[in-house]
């Protein structure tokens, strides 16, 4: 099982999510402890000048960043609408 931690920035953006994405990120997060490759997140390794962290999806247009801490843990660093995101 993996070992979820939060950055107080991801906190304050997840609050600001529609309700429902917010309904959502708390089910996907489930999901994410128990494989983190599940489908359902559609987990993407980022390429430069995000390298080294990865995205899951919460719906089509929300996304969340995360890195490795270690094997068994990670790191949620952001979570915003797709536009916005990746900059």
């Amino acid at each position: 099982m993996m070992n979820v931690l939060f950055d107080s920035l991801f906190l304050a953006q997840a609050k600001r999510l529609p309700q429902a994405q917010q309904r959502k990120l708390s089910r996907l997060i489930a999901i994410l402890r128990e494989n983190i490759y599940d489908t359902r997140l559609h987990t993407k390794k980022l390429g430069p000048p995000l390298e080294g962290q990865y995205s899951f999806r919460i719906a089509r247009d929300w996304r969340v960043i995360f890195y490795f801490l270690t094997e068994s843990e990670i790191f949620l660093t952001r979570v915003k609408h797709r536009k916005d995101i990746y900059r």
